[in-house]
């Protein structure tokens, strides 16, 4: 497997990543893996990351039907911009 020497990292930076290997529970070199690995991946789109974040509040079969027999489907009235 292919090594990599990354030189001159700030001291914040570096007290930064070590910060955040102890708070995930990894070495400080498994966790700069892990960001690599994250940084690479393809990311999901706007959409899959929506449907994702609504998939909980999906609605059943018998509330749409409530919904739409509740539905107001009369034409809205045009905004008069005249007054």
């Amino acid at each position: 497997m292919p090594a990599m020497t990354i030189r001159n990292i700030p001291d914040e930076i570096h007290r930064g990543l070590k910060a955040r290997a102890a708070s995930h529970g990894h070495s400080t070199e498994a966790e700069v893996r892990a960001i690599l690995a994250a940084a690479i991946q393809p990311k999901a789109g706007m959409g899959t990351t929506l449907s994702a974040i609504w998939a909980p509040l999906a609605t059943t079969a018998d509330e749409d039907a409530t919904i739409e027999s509740a539905r107001d489907r009369s034409p809205a009235k045009p905004l008069d911009l005249s007054e």
